[in-house]
């Protein structure tokens, strides 16, 4: 009797170990299989104009009289505008910004001299803003026509009078570069399951990347991922996205 309860506790013990082997082995198969996969990226990118701009001209007059100065500068300001809308610039366009006056004399640690310079420096910031970006890149270059006219443009900055160019229909081409990027995505991972003699699984996760804009030539020297960024200086952009993509592989 003793003997037949032992052999029923040895095979039942026996089974489980079967059992816990076979659930075992099945688990391990099935993780390695879950675990197997591939990331890729894909890449989408256009070239576009830019839709918008920015013309920010400072007019500058120097005078020892302020009052004789805030007329110069007044007038210097009439014959800007006025040539702004003599060439097409509309008149809701054109913005009137900062009156900046400078006083030597009352600067700390200046070396004023009356005898030979001037006691106020006057600048009058215009701002053109417009949709019309071939129109006013044009205007933007006849500024001799202003200093045949006697008004001094100030420019010291570098960034200073050049039009910065922006595009702003990111909105519209969002979709269709997404697609794209995926699609070049899926088809990388396709050729690397076709190599490797295996089969592309499902879609596990994907990461959108996010949208730079950079000017087209500066694009050529950054390829980067990046981040949403613009460069200014070019009518002509280049929109890029990159889209991180995992896939299972069977």
């Amino acid at each position: 009797m003793e003997t037949k309860k032992v052999i029923i506790v040895t095979g039942t013990i026996i089974l489980g170990i079967v059992l816990n082997a076979l659930i075992l082995g099945r688990a391990i198969q099935r993780f390695k299989k879950e675990d197997r996969s591939i990331s890729v990226k894909g890449f989408s990118e256009r070239e576009v104009k830019s839709d918008f701009a920015v013309w920010t001209i400072k007019c500058r007059v120097a005078y020892n009289d302020l009052m004789d100065g805030s007329k110069a500068i007044e007038e210097v300001k009439d014959k800007v505008t006025a040539f702004l809308l003599k060439n097409g610039i509309k008149t809701e366009e054109v913005i009137q910004k900062d009156l900046i006056v400078s006083d030597k004399m009352a600067q700390d640690y200046a070396n004023f001299n009356a005898s030979n310079s001037f006691r106020y420096i006057i600048d009058r910031i215009i701002q053109v803003r417009s949709n019309d970006v071939e129109n006013l890149q044009k205007v933007s270059r006849m500024t001799d026509e202003l200093l045949k006219a006697g008004v001094v443009l100030n420019n010291a900055n570098e960034y200073e009078g050049a039009i910065r160019y922006y595009f702003t229909g990111l909105n519209e081409i969002k979709p269709i570069m997404l697609t794209e990027a995926t699609k070049n995505a899926k088809n990388a991972a396709i050729q690397f399951t076709n190599e490797s003699h295996t089969n592309l699984g499902k879609l596990k996760r994907a990461n959108q990347g996010l949208f730079t804009i950079v000017d087209r030539d500066e694009a050529l020297s950054n390829q980067g991922d990046g981040g949403y960024m613009t460069g200014v200086s070019d009518i002509y952009k280049k929109v890029r996205v990159v889209v991180s993509v995992e896939y299972s592989i069977e």
